[in-house]
Parts: structure tokens; sequence; C-alpha cells
């Protein structure tokens, strides 16, 4: 980093805190939820899928009161606090920062509402690692009173095996989880780092409801088993499961009508 640079570190990470202790030649401006951070979200709550909270600004002494992000979860916060260093760092007044919060659109395939089919709220992210997986799960749960169904495409054979425990407890936020062929990669096949084996660790780690999906038409069946207005399924993966999540509505509406 240039001798003119800014640091923004997020403290409520161990490891970038430990870091943080060691610049001293450079600016740093950390954030996040603990007390010791200079921006700071307090009073955060939820309602119907959006985040409210106050941000402080320590080194200033001052209060940017009645924030919202209109976006469920605890990282998009977080995120939102680093975006809020940089701006106040830019100069940006208060009210700036407020209304750019309010309005900001997300970002393509990062908890991007693709449908709603009977009060069931079907969502497509890009998560494929289990830290990710909990932290959209998590945010899934703040924003619905329903079910929560996860169905997931893991990514990469070698991703799954060397972390293949973390995934097993990664969807403990889901009512039901569905779990899709690996997205290989152009890697060759790990024994016991697949679909099957998957399903079969989260049933050894507690889950009470996994089960492999096998295509969309099969992901279709499942929800339509599985849920009521207002549950939420939220498919996971950086591979076709995006294809799976935009094409679900319609599968879903074909199905009604089928049965009709």
């Amino acid at each position: 980093m240039p001798f003119y640079g800014l640091a923004v570190c997020c403290t409520d990470h161990p490891e970038v805190q430990a870091l943080v202790g060691k610049i001293t030649d450079r600016r740093v401006v950390t954030y996040g939820f603990n007390a010791q951070a200079d921006v700071r979200a307090r009073n955060l709550h939820y309602k119907n899928g959006v985040a409210h909270f106050d941000i402080y600004l320590q080194a200033e002494d001052i209060v940017i009161e009645d924030c919202s992000l209109p976006m469920p979860g605890d990282h998009n916060v977080s995120n939102a606090l680093s975006a809020v260093a940089v701006a106040r760092h830019l100069g940006m007044k208060a009210e700036e920062i407020r209304g750019a919060l309010a309005s900001f659109g997300g970002v393509n395939r990062r908890f991007t509402k693709v449908g709603e089919v009977d009060g069931v709220t079907i969502i497509d992210d890009y998560g494929h690692h289990p830290v990710e997986i909990a932290a959209v799960l998590k945010a899934a749960r703040q924003a619905t009173e329903g079910r929560v169904i996860a169905v997931h495409q893991p990514h990469r054979y070698s991703r799954l095996h060397d972390l293949f425990d973390d995934f097993c407890a990664c969807f403990n936020d889901a009512d039901v989880v569905g779990i899709a062929d690996v997205y290989s990669a152009g890697e060759d096949p790990i024994e016991g780092a697949d679909r099957d084996g998957l399903v079969a660790g989260l049933i050894r780690h507690g889950h009470r409801h996994a089960r492999a999906v096998q295509d969309g038409d099969d992901l279709a069946r499942l929800v339509r088993e599985q849920t009521s207005p207002g549950d939420m399924v939220v498919c996971l993966g950086a591979g076709t499961i995006s294809a799976w999540a935009n094409e679900l509505p319609d599968r879903l509406k074909a199905m009604k009508g089928a049965a009709a």
C-alpha cells in the first residue's frame, strides 16, 4: 500500500484485528459490530428482509441514524460499513450516505430474488464456500418467518473434499437441504466427495432432512412437496445451479397447471 493510502479493516475478524495492530506507518480505519470499530453498526434489526441500523462514527463522535439496507444478512451490513468508511474518508455527507444505502440495488447472484410462486420466494446466490453458505442461510432466516429450503451444487470435487466437515455443518439454518451433482470445473471425481457423499455426511452430522436432487424437474418436485406460502428457497453455488434457480418459477407454474 502506498504511503498516502488508507487501509479499511474489519476488526470483527480476529486475524484482521491482529494485522491492524502491526500497521504503524499507514492510515487505518476499522469497521464492524464491535465497540472498538471506528465505523460501527448499532441497533441492528431486520424487518421484511430490510436491515435497519444506526452508524456510529467513533472518531467524529457522531451517529448517522435510521439507516436502511434493502437486503438481509449481517455480512451485507458489514460490507456496507466498509463502504461507509471509504465514503466518509472521501467527504460524503451523512444524508448522502443514508440515501445511497437505502437505494442500493444489490449485486447479481448475491441473494438475488428470481421469482415468487404461491407465496414461496426463490433466491439465487453465488455462495459456494461453507462460510458463505452459512452467512446466506442466516440471512434467509432473517428475511422470512417461514421455512428455508437450501439447494446446493458443490463447486469442484477438491473443495468439497478439503472442506467436507465444514460443508456438513454449514446448512444448520436450512429446514430442508437438497444437494445436486458436483460442478466439476474440469476436475476428476474424488471418492466420497460427491453429491451422495455430502448427503450422507449431512445426515451423519444430524441434519433431519437432506436429499439428493437430480435435475431442475426434481428440484421443482422437492419445492412443491416441501414448501408453503411464506417459505424461501435458496439456490447456492457457482455453477449451473443459477440456471435451475431462474427456471424454477416457470417449472413450478407448469407443475401447478398440469395438476389442475
